[in-house]
């Protein structure tokens, strides 16, 4: 009897701080799925609703025609609420745009830097909730302002393109400061439900995980992807290293292998193109993201996690086998209630 009184009581307190966000995504837990490409495709992100949580498409490079296709292919497989992964610097971005208002997107992630002038407007028009990425306080503040109705505040410990700043500190310094102004949720390096129960005390509505859902059951990443990831620890998952001070590259973090070795090399072919005048500054910033594009393609779909780049976050270490969304975020919810009730106690 104790003991079913102290998981009772420990998921009340779950949900009574869950509340704020899981209503602003209209699913049942307030967790995210990190926009990953080539890994945040349909049969994950509707899995991931599904389950309750709350799935993210990751647009990527997609034309808006790809886009089209995959927001109606996610929509064959989950009645539940989704959101799409736009990125700023996509030169269609308003076409894509478009795309998630004739299908009724309910929810659109910006990221890759500040939203260009309009697209806010432009989102807000097809009647769906802004999300953005803010790294720094002064960020945060200056979206807010700008109309935005939540924000993911990330740090380095994510896979992927990372800022400089660690997630405790982000959230230290920036919960307080927003999180009553608007629902914030907290991404980068959390893989254990105590991490969740954590942050939600610290004023977040909820948090966004990519790593720990890529060895899902219904994640198409191909089972050497998989492995790699079942066998790193938080030390084997790296951040990238810029070689050209004039050739501003944003780190990106994964495991370990010759592809970095290759993204340097890319770099100083690059940075060659910029010296003979061949491309502009903006055209060498995309040559930059085509490749992360291709390279993570190669790992996640062709299964060459040797040269292909395996982006990972630094909680990698905590994935430990295969399993059903389901259950990882049941998993996840239990860890984080019964540390809500230690609390208590």
């Amino acid at each position: 009897m104790t003991d079913t009184l102290t998981i009772n009581t420990g998921e009340q307190r779950l949900a009574t701080r869950m509340a704020r966000g899981a209503e602003f995504l209209g699913s049942d837990v307030a967790i995210m799925a990190g926009a990953m490409s080539w890994v945040s495709e349909r049969h994950l992100v509707a899995a991931m609703s599904n389950a309750g949580g709350f799935g993210v498409i990751a647009c990527g490079a997609m034309t808006p025609a790809l886009l089209d296709a995959e927001i109606a292919g996610t929509k064959a497989l989950t009645e539940r609420p989704f959101g799409v992964n736009l990125i700023t610097m996509h030169p269609q971005l308003f076409d894509l745009i478009e795309i998630c208002g004739r299908h009724r997107v309910g929810h659109v992630v910006l990221a890759g830097g500040l939203p260009p002038k309009g697209s806010l407007e432009a989102i807000k028009a097809t009647g769906a909730k802004v999300i953005c990425f803010a790294p720094a306080l002064s960020l945060a503040k200056k979206l807010i302002r700008s109309g935005v109705d939540a924000l993911v505040i990330e740090g380095m410990e994510a896979g992927g393109h990372i800022g400089p700043v660690s997630t405790s500190v982000l959230a230290q310094e920036m919960l307080p400061e927003i999180a009553g102004a608007v629902p914030v949720f907290v991404a980068g390096g959390i893989g254990r439900g105590e991490a969740i129960a954590g942050y939600l005390d610290m004023g977040a509505a909820g948090v966004q995980l990519g790593t720990r859902f890529v060895c899902a059951t219904e994640s198409i990443a191909h089972p050497n992807f998989k492995k790699a990831f079942i066998r790193a620890s938080a030390r084997d998952a790296v951040a990238s290293v810029q070689i050209d001070p004039r050739l501003p590259v944003i780190p990106v973090r994964a495991l370990k292998n010759a592809g970095g070795e290759l993204f340097t090399a890319k770099q100083r072919e690059v940075a060659l193109l910029l010296d003979e005048g061949s491309v502009a500054m903006a055209e060498a910033q995309l040559q930059i993201e085509h490749y992360w594009a291709g390279a993570l393609r190669r790992a996640v779909i062709d299964g060459d996690v040797e040269h292909g780049s395996v982006m990972a976050g630094q909680s990698v270490g905590m994935v430990t086998k295969e399993e059903p969304i389901a259950d990882i975020i049941a998993h996840l919810m239990a860890e984080a209630a019964t540390a809500l009730q230690a609390r208590a106690a």
